[in-house]
């Protein structure tokens, strides 16, 4: 295992053990926030940081995955496990309905599709009353023991995280994320060396709606009710500035924006009228000065910390070598001259 591996290995683990270790019961909630968000951005940033698709409409999915948990494993009795994987089914085939006609589209008209099935999303829920509550909304039910307690359910959702993580990681690494790359960088290109990018981008567009259907279980369950109101357009705009500020293209990077936002709101509680204030500021300020993203500042940081020992070695003349050519050189120059 490389240095930059184990270190990454070494963070992951301090994130997971240090919010078990306070006992505080609201940062334990919002620790478990961060990792139910993250669960959604890691597949949502193979299809945007990677791929370079302007999906912004994943909040309606995070919606389907929450409601169809509350549903199951509430009004229908199911164990909420099984509930989990039946949401992350459900929003996996969500996806593929959705990228089958979309994923053709040019990258502001996709962005526009996405949109208008979370909107078209957040009108179905009201409408159907016997099912969702409509307005009033549903029950999130809770986990059995050993996961119905704030450190449980905490330990739960970090273990959810790291297996997603790990999976995003896998692809991103591996010849799909250099294709996914290629893709987002000169499409045109990318089909021409062989890379299938309408499968390519139809893939991760599904694995992101498995991820948003087991973030939206996840997150009922946490938020203990859910209602139309909980899953606003701003939410889909947050897990997309989230990608943008922590960088395209890599895994730690979104990951730290989606650390930073979630807590900014807690870091300005004081200044609550001005949240939005802020997230913009931050938006601006990456934006123009770190256009990269966060993740680039801390692998700059890390080079800087541990600079590449270059090879030193000697280079010794071929003596003989040297003095047979000269020799043979002498001689043609004096054939020459006879």
């Amino acid at each position: 295992m490389n240095p930059r591996t184990l270190a990454i290995a070494a963070a992951c683990a301090a994130a997971a053990v240090l919010p078990l270790l306070t006992g505080d019961t609201y940062q334990l909630h919002l620790a478990a926030l961060i990792a139910v968000y993250w669960i959604l951005i890691a597949g949502l940033n193979l299809v945007v940081g990677y791929s370079g698709q302007l999906s912004i409409g994943h909040v309606g999915l995070l919606s389907i995955g929450a409601y169809a948990f509350a549903i199951l494993a509430g009004k229908a009795g199911w164990h909420p496990g099984l509930a989990v994987a039946a949401a992350g089914a459900l929003c996996g085939a969500c996806g593929l309905a959705l990228g089958l006609p979309s994923l053709r589209l040019p990258g502001f008209y996709f962005a526009m599709a996405t949109m208008a099935f979370a909107l078209i999303v957040n009108e179905v829920v009201l409408a159907q009353v016997g099912l969702t509550g409509g307005g009033i909304g549903l029950a999130g039910p809770m986990f059995p023991a050993p996961f119905d307690t704030p450190a449980g359910y905490y330990a739960l959702v970090a273990v959810v995280a790291a297996i997603v993580t790990l999976m995003s990681w896998n692809i991103a690494r591996r010849m799909w994320g250099r294709g996914l790359i290629a893709i987002r960088d000169n499409p045109v290109t990318a089909q021409a060396v062989g890379v299938p990018v309408f499968r390519a981008k139809l893939v991760v567009f599904v694995f992101s709606g498995v991820t948003a259907g087991i973030s939206g279980a996840l997150f009922a369950s946490l938020q203990s009710y859910i209602t139309p109101d909980t899953f606003v357009f701003e939410l889909s705009l947050f897990f997309f500035v989230c990608i943008i500020i922590g960088g395209r293209g890599g895994i730690i990077g979104p990951f730290i924006g989606t650390v930073v936002l979630t807590a900014l709101p807690e870091l300005v509680a004081p200044l609550a009228k001005l949240g939005n204030f802020f997230y913009g500021l931050l938006l601006l300020v990456v934006v123009l000065v770190v256009p990269e993203g966060i993740g680039r500042v801390v692998e700059l940081v890390g080079e800087r910390l541990r600079p590449k020992k270059l090879p030193q070695t000697t280079i010794e003349p071929d003596l003989p070598r040297l003095s047979r050519a000269l020799s043979q050189r002498h001689t043609r120059r004096d054939g020459v001259r006879t």
